[in-house]
């Protein structure tokens, strides 16, 4: 479906299907919204929308989705509007989606399809690409019964063997499991690196900030302006897709380090939260999870319920132990950002205010104008700070790498240099102070 340079965009028609008095299907969305939504994933890899329209359903057919009478009407308008392309809203089995291709004569695709889409022509680094044909794979592998014209010709040899031959789909479904393997394989590696990098941040140590959202929430933006990076992005779904990380000074003087995740969206498909997996490790192992809110969305409640929900069953499956030698980590910390305070009205915004007034855990801001972003920073260095102990250490005035690594590692409160040694009273992380104490006792100096 990409576009090749140069070639007009695919004329484009948008259906959102929306079950009759089903709101629980819809996650207490209006169909207006997920129509909208629909058509800004279709916008975001620039296809020319030339008609969108909500479908509404009394009960989905096994085999069209739709029914008969719309299924022509819709047909009719393919033919009068010369269009080359259907996006479907929702998700289709492998025998609707066939159907009505057949019914309609042009192609035909869904939500999760479009999604794969997106990240397909999105992703730039080698972890990226290999995470979405992964999960291309994965989904066109339950699709091959539309994908070929032939599945009922046998592709058998010369008649020297015996035997009719291996069909089509055989010999692609084998050849589509073989390359699945080999992707695993490559992920699993990348996993494990990933493990190693965690480990040595671990070691180093600097607490890990994880931005996490729904997709155009303002995460990439919020991310430029702390950590003065040019990271793209733009008003559109999915802007962002291959993680991103920077260090960061918190007030204290604190150093952090800040990834920029890729976003989530309603209904996100199991094929991708599976394949993105060594990606989303990032969230699951972050000291805090910052959720980052679009608040002048109409959606936003949806759009946080959602959010929350993908949290909760990534972090379930996580289990936070020690991590070579660090100490035992519990579930991290969440704080919720309301962004795109610039964009809401005076009545809202006082509205926000109150709530974030009565709340330690949520912060208002503007990404775009840097509104708020000081405060921002100021409790994440509080949050961090929580989980801090203040301690008294003796240290020889000629050891300097040990005096050293107290005021990095630490925010020291007081240093008395009146006696024999250097006492400095310091407020550090337990795992830190796990390490200094095994250093007074070895001799050598933490990393």
């Amino acid at each position: 479906m990409t576009e090749e340079t140069g070639a007009a965009p695919t004329r484009t028609l948008v259906l959102q299907p929306v079950i009759r008095g089903n709101t629980e299907a819809s996650g207490g969305r209006s169909a207006d919204t997920l129509l909208d939504e629909t058509a800004g994933l279709a916008l975001a890899i620039s296809l020319d929308i030339v008609s969108m329209r909500v479908v509404p359903l009394s009960r989905p057919r096994p085999s069209t989705l739709f029914g008969g009478g719309v299924v022509e009407e819709i047909h009719d308008r393919i033919e009068a509007d010369e269009i080359g392309l259907v996006i479907v809203g929702r998700a289709l089995t492998p025998v609707q989606q066939r159907n009505l291709e057949r019914a309609w004569e042009c192609k035909v695709i869904d939500r999760t399809g479009l999604i794969l889409e997106i990240f397909g022509e999105r992703a730039r680094t080698r972890e990226g690409q290999l995470q979405v044909e992964l999960a291309a794979l994965s989904y066109q592998r339950s699709r091959l019964v539309r994908s070929w014209t032939h599945l009922e010709r046998q592709r058998g040899g010369f008649g020297f063997v015996g035997g009719p031959g291996e069909s089509q789909i055989e010999i692609d479904r084998r050849l589509i499991d073989d390359r699945i393997i080999r992707l695993k394989r490559e992920l699993e590696q990348v996993r494990r690196t990933r493990g190693l990098h965690r480990r040595a941040r671990a070691r180093v140590p600097y607490p890990l900030i994880a931005l996490a959202g729904y997709t155009n929430a303002g995460k990439s933006t919020l991310f430029n302006r702390i950590t003065n990076a040019d990271v793209y992005a733009d008003d559109m779904l999915f802007a962002t897709l291959d993680p991103t990380m920077r260090q960061i000074v918190l007030p204290s003087g604190r150093t952090a380090i800040l990834s920029d995740t890729v976003g989530f969206i309603s209904d996100l498909p199991m094929a991708l939260v599976a394949a993105f997996r060594a990606t989303l490790e990032e969230v699951t192992a972050a000291d805090v999870i910052v959720h980052v809110r679009d608040c002048a969305d109409p959606d936003t409640d949806a759009q946080r319920q959602d959010v929350e929900t993908i949290l909760d069953n990534l972090l379930a499956g996580v289990e936070r132990g020690p991590d070579d030698d660090s100490e035992e980590k519990g579930p991290p910390a969440r704080l919720e950002i309301l962004n795109k305070i610039d964009l809401i009205d005076a009545d809202e915004r006082a509205f926000l205010a109150d709530r974030a007034q009565h709340s330690d855990d949520v912060v208002m801001l503007s990404a775009e104008t840097g509104e708020g972003c000081a405060a921002l920073l100021a409790r994440l260095d509080a949050i961090l700070a929580e989980d801090e102990s203040v301690e008294t250490f003796d240290v020889s005035f000629s050891d300097g790498a040990a005096l050293a690594w107290l005021y990095e590692k630490g925010e020291v409160i007081k240093r008395d240099d009146s006696g024999g040694n250097s006492r400095i009273t310091v407020r550090l992380a337990p795992r830190d102070v796990a390490r200094f104490r095994r250093r007074l006792d070895t001799g050598v100096v933490p990393e």
